[in-house]
């Protein structure tokens, strides 16, 4: 299949891997940022982490639109659905994501709230247009990726004279929280998270393209390389970075250059201009309050926003005692790390998001068995591996 299978070829791989093992200095370490989910669990599901050499460290961002969703904003969507007496809509991962007092949207449906899972925006639009009395509330997340697909349910909704739907916004934007992780103490000097580099998300930059990230390249002299999903991508994507930071270069490269482009989807980005605008800042889980990090509906399309319609307060809430998620999406800490990991919190007792959310690094821990004991063999030849490394 053309742009799958090339991309999973076990030659190419392992030809790969010995170009990393030959470029990685042996003499210093490379701590490289995953910011996207969906390259975390490509990482695991292919073991990419297997093929490189132990100075090659993988970090895990807090690229998981899901998990990185306070949850104070899940508590108002809640509110929504119990006391506004609305249908409220959004995507399958969010319905198990604990808030406050262990409460999730599925344990409010089973309660008797009207919420509903759909698969895309047009579904809650169409659930609207079925549902001429009753108020449809679309639950928006994402990163630049599903911001599109919302600003043209609003837009139709507009179009169709719909005066029962609207959306409850928390669209947020990569960009400022790749500012806001490189600018935390953790990761300044002196700080506890060395970051050399990123992985640039894919699907994120089909929207945006790779223009934005040029500021964090120059002004943080950080390399950021664009990857696509495949385990090729990701392997050719490290390889590059290891060959901008041997060579002292800080520079915005493409490697996913058959859908991602310098300057992006413009269409989509002038949709998004039309129906959004900036907030002033936003609060993400483990990065706090954001600047200039969301979205909200512009003023020309208010009569579709929830917050505006129902009056949504703003919360703020806590998580979980001895949840790490917060720790784990600014990369301070791996899913392991975590006490509550594998033993309370499990995928079908989430305490945290990251357990939750088909991108969270604790769900790609656990689906990939990265957390479990190694058997004695498994030992035996993870120091095979790590002595094969050494000789080449």
């Amino acid at each position: 299949m053309k742009y799958v299978d090339e991309f999973r070829e076990q030659g190419l791989a392992k030809k790969l891997a010995a170009a990393i093992a030959l470029e990685a200095d042996r003499r210093r370490s490379y701590h490289l940022m995953e910011f996207c989910g969906g390259h975390t669990h490509a990482i695991f599901r292919y073991g990419v982490q297997d093929l490189l050499p132990p100075n090659v460290r993988l970090i895990h961002g807090p690229g998981c639109p899901v998990c990185v969703l306070p949850i104070g904003r899940i508590d108002n969507a809640i509110s929504l659905a119990e006391e506004h007496d609305v249908i409220l809509c959004t995507y399958g991962d969010m319905m198990r994501v604990p808030a406050s007092g262990r409460k999730s949207l599925l344990k409010a449906k089973a309660a008797g709230a009207d919420i509903r899972m759909v698969y895309s925006s047009l579904d809650a639009l169409n659930l609207a247009r079925d549902n001429p009395r009753r108020q449809v509330v679309f639950f928006a997340i994402g990163f630049e990726t599903t911001t599109p697909p919302t600003a043209v349910a609003i837009k139709q909704a507009q179009a169709l004279g719909l005066e029962n739907f609207t959306v409850f916004c928390n669209h947020v934007l990569t960009p400022a929280a790749i500012q806001s992780i490189l600018e935390s103490p953790e990761v300044c000097a002196m700080g506890d998270v060395a970051i050399d580099g990123f992985l640039g998300p894919s699907h994120v930059s089909s929207i945006i393209g790779s223009q934005p990230y040029e500021f964090f390249a120059e002004e943080f002299q950080r390399p950021v390389v664009i990857a696509g999903f495949e385990p090729l991508d990701v392997m050719q994507s490290i390889l590059m970075l290891i060959r901008q930071l041997n060579e002292g270069r800080h520079e915005v490269e493409n490697e996913y250059t058959r859908v991602v482009t310098r300057e992006g989807n413009q269409k989509a980005q002038s949709l998004v201009a039309e129906v959004f605008e900036l907030r002033d800042a936003f609060e993400w889980r483990g990065l706090g309050m954001v600047p200039h990090s969301a979205l909200q509906i512009s003023g020309q399309y208010r009569d579709y926003d929830a917050e505006i319609r129902f009056s949504v307060p703003e919360v703020r809430s806590s998580d979980v005692k001895g949840c790490e998620c917060p720790s784990i999406l600014r990369g301070v800490k791996k899913p392991t790390d975590c006490k509550l990991f594998g033993t309370v919190c499990t995928p079908d007792n989430p305490m945290g998001s990251c357990m939750v959310s088909s991108e969270g690094a604790c769900a790609a821990y656990w689906s990939y068995g990265r957390f479990r004991q190694p058997s004695v063999p498994a030992v035996v030849e993870s120091v095979k591996k790590r002595a094969q490394w050494s000789s080449l």
